[in-house]
């Protein structure tokens, strides 16, 4: 794999030896229900580690859902009655259990949230990579100055200056800076977080196989395969999930020690394979399945470092049922605020997506990663999220 990727690449056969593919940091999201799985990251490296290396991220997402209330009908011929009609002018009559039965549920979400994440990645043979990851999560108001991209204040400037309009989705109408996140779930479950409540969220075990491609050494195509185990230790969802991933990356040699790469990848995540206790409902999905595609141009220095600009566009499987969207009946304060209020329940049946613009400065003995995640389908969840990472050998 090494020889491949000098052919690639002959300008610069030094750097291209410890620049592996499109190394990004962790750009998962800080989803309030993902935050308590052990999500799959997608691996768009070229080969397994020839070092073991240290690796630790952080992220910082703004989370945001007004209060909202859902109601699920039980009888099959009030869910085809109110599929006909529009969900904000479907009728309300389900207090009474005995005549009209339905699940019920609320959420509301306002908090920045951050994680952080530190593993090792180590080589098992030249083809084989074990990554174990342990992360952690910090549920805080987000105040100036530790959280100055993902703070109310900066969200809100932003919409009142430059997009979205002032306010568009009630912020300022709930207040600024504060801890709200509680979820009651249809089965009567409650999950509330605090003001700087701090939680293990679990151990990550992934394993990469790089198989060699029967072609031309100058394709410079690469492929790796993952299979994942994920051991979640949160109060709310003791459980294990398993995964398997695929990717692949394409690198392309340009003039000027420049260079050009290209990646797609596929996971699917099995959320809850085994429950240790009793468990919070987030979501009656069982699978998250997740494509992305990544684009990369880097530029090599005579120091024999690089400069790595990278877009990566990430789309994620909905976490509850789509069908339940056709017959819901959700309850807030609409009167009040702009817009979105329906967005605690309603993005739970909506498949999620995001841009991240990711910095990689590199060394043979470091990595330096910086990167900013934007929801543009206003799903806020999280709204803005921004995150670095560094990578460092710890063993020749």
């Amino acid at each position: 794999m090494v020889l491949t990727s000098l052919v690639c690449f002959p300008q610069v056969k030094d750097s291209i030896a410890f620049k592996n593919g499109i190394d990004n940091p962790s750009l998962l999201s800080t989803h309030h229900f993902g935050i308590f799985s052990s999500r799959i990251n997608t691996n768009f490296k070229i080969q397994a580690p020839q070092k073991t290396r240290l690796t630790f991220n952080h992220a910082s997402g703004n989370n945001f859902h007004p209060y909202v209330e859902a109601y699920f009908p039980k009888d099959p011929d009030v869910r085809a009655e109110l599929s006909h009609i529009i969900w904000h002018d479907r009728p309300f009559n389900f207090i009474d259990q005995e005549t009209t039965p339905a699940d019920y549920m609320n959420i509301v979400i306002d908090a920045v949230i951050k994680e952080f994440r530190i593993g090792v990645n180590m080589p098992l043979s030249k083809k084989h990579e074990l990554g174990i990851h342990l992360r952690s999560y910090l549920i805080t108001k987000g105040k100036h100055p530790f959280s100055f991209f993902t703070s109310d204040e900066s969200i809100e400037w932003v919409h009142s200056n430059i997009a979205g309009g002032e306010d568009p989705y009630g912020r300022r109408y709930y207040g600024l800076n504060q801890v709200n996140f509680e979820y009651f779930d249809r089965h009567g479950n409650t999950l509330k977080l605090n003001n700087n409540d701090f939680f293990i969220g679990g151990v990550e075990l992934n394993h990469f196989y790089y198989p060699t491609l029967n072609m031309n050494k100058s394709d410079c195509l690469f492929l790796n395969f993952g299979t994942h185990l994920g051991l979640n230790t949160s109060k709310f969802n003791p459980s294990m999930d398993i995964g398997v991933s695929a990717n692949a990356v394409k690198t392309i040699p340009l003039k000027n020690n420049f260079e050009f790469n290209v990646a797609v990848g596929a996971n699917v995540l099995r959320k809850n394979f085994i429950n240790f206790k009793e468990v919070i409902d987030l979501g009656n999905n069982p699978f998250l399945a997740t494509l992305e595609g990544n684009l990369e141009i880097v530029k090599y220095t005579k120091r024999k470092n690089y400069n790595a600009f990278g877009v990566n566009y990430q789309i994620q499987s909905r976490y509850n049922n789509k069908e339940e969207a056709d017959y819901y009946k959700l309850l807030g304060k609409w009167r009040e605020i702009n817009g979105g209020w329906q967005h605690g329940v309603e993005t739970l049946y909506k498949a999620l997506s995001n841009w991240s613009f990711i910095y990689t400065y590199g060394t043979p003995k470091l990595q330096l990663q910086l990167y900013a995640k934007q929801d543009f389908l206003v799903n806020n969840a999280p709204d803005f999220q921004t995150g670095i990472g560094f990578k460092v050998p710890v063993l020749n």
